[in-house]
């Protein structure tokens, strides 16, 4: 297995695309193509705080981890909050969302940031398996007003 974990380019958008539909299907969610088109510009865009690492297997981008930083109250330097990580169903339980988890605490820890969180629904079995080898999960309860 050739895996490698990387910086998402210009010329991966047809690959990143495919998976981020199959993303919004796993979530039932409908998302209008200008939030996705919007979405892939931050990525690539180099002042944007929103980024893209893709795991690519033996040449094939089959993962992403979208994430971007932020100041907190809390701490002196910034959290990553890991907002999106999506593995192509065919094959998970590789270690491939391991991967890619490593990948961010080693940026996390690199750039000197306090902490990486993240969170997923309650009923996504197969990610908390993978989330809960790391920590368990806080307890925080997530609201959110949409306007």
């Amino acid at each position: 297995m050739d895996l490698d974990i990387r910086d998402a380019r210009p010329q991966d958008h047809a690959d990143w695309l495919k998976l981020w539909n199959d993303y919004l299907a796993f979530y039932n969610v409908d998302l209008a193509e200008d939030v996705t088109a919007h979405t892939w510009a931050r990525i690539m865009d180099p002042a944007s705080r929103v980024s893209a690492r893709l795991a690519v297997l033996d040449g094939q981008v089959v993962g992403f981890a979208i994430h971007h930083f932020h100041d907190s109250t809390w701490v002196k330097t910034p959290d990553c909050y890991l907002e999106d990580l999506f593995i192509d169903a065919t094959i998970r339980g590789k270690g491939i969302g391991r991967a890619l988890i490593d990948d961010l605490i080693s940026i996390c820890t690199d750039k000197g940031w306090s902490r990486l969180y993240w969170h997923t629904n309650d009923d996504n079995a197969q990610a908390r398996k993978l989330y809960d080898t790391y920590v368990k999960s806080d307890g925080h309860i997530r609201y959110r007003l949409k306007f």
